[in-house]
């Protein structure tokens, strides 16, 4: 977490120095499970919910957090009580049907953006920081994937519906249609279907050990991210950069985004 924040923080003050005190930070929902120590406290959590969850929903808020703390480890518990006191009751929510911590519920840029405000005051009293940080909060949820498919999203999606028919029609239950080759044109995609057996990874849910489908996640030394993110994010910075997005709705959103350089 500290180096999340050190790093915004350093972004911040940099074009500060340039005069530009704006800029917009895009930060993901699921981001706060995967700082170490706040995912062994989600999983402590996780487990004391299911196996204690109907005393503790009978409980006012201020019980609630007690009782979280008295049944603790004393890692945990230290982290929890570091947490401004709205994100850890946001931690301490209901989970999903799955047992999962419901990440759209946890306030993570506000929990980040104190942080970053701290840091920032902390420099500005040596000397290291001269501006201004206001910080602005939007949750996108589901305005993220509003906007109108592209030709792309059209036809890969009716080609996974036609391959999920025609293992239907054939009989071949407990598969998943899949299309394979998408970076060629289209008449040159391998429709298909995999068991959905050979996807399955045992976890641990609501107290139990399951097998469930494992999370698909950005493979950040994986050639495609390499290619496609950086070859784009390297040639830019200090430069304003105008994206128009258009919603399903119609309306012209104008998001103005700087994005740095991540290296010399």
């Amino acid at each position: 977490m500290n180096d999340i924040v050190e790093y915004i923080a350093g972004v911040v003050a940099y074009r500060a120095e340039q005069g530009n005190n704006f800029g917009v930070v895009l930060i993901p929902e699921g981001l706060i499970e995967f700082i170490p120590a706040i995912g062994r406290l989600i999983q402590e959590l996780n487990d004391l919910l299911a196996a204690h969850g109907a005393d503790y929903l009978n409980l006012d808020k201020d019980a609630q957090r007690k009782y979280i703390l008295e049944h603790l480890s004393a890692e945990n518990k230290a982290t929890f009580e570091t947490l401004p006191e709205g994100v850890a009751r946001q931690l301490s929510l209901d989970r999903d049907p799955h047992g999962n911590v419901q990440v759209s519920l946890i306030e993570t840029e506000k929990l980040i953006s104190e942080m970053v405000a701290a840091k920032l005051d902390q420099w500005k009293k040596e000397g290291k920081y001269a501006g201004k940080f206001s910080p602005l909060h939007h949750f996108f949820g589901y305005e993220g994937r509003c906007a109108a498919p592209s030709n792309f999203d059209a036809d890969y999606c009716y080609a996974l519906g036609s391959s999920a028919a025609q293992l239907i029609a054939n009989g071949k239950t407990g598969y998943m249609a899949i299309v394979k080759n998408t970076t060629a044109p289209a008449d040159q995609w391998k429709a298909g279907g995999v068991p959905i057996t050979m996807m399955m990874n045992m976890e641990r849910r609501n107290g139990e050990m399951k097998p469930v489908i494992r999370k698909a996640l950005v493979e950040l030394d994986g050639a495609p991210f390499k290619t496609l993110l950086l070859s784009v994010i390297s040639g830019l910075r200090r430069h304003a950069m105008f994206i128009q997005v258009l919603s399903s709705t119609g309306v012209l959103l104008q998001y103005v985004i700087r994005l740095l350089r991540l290296s010399d």
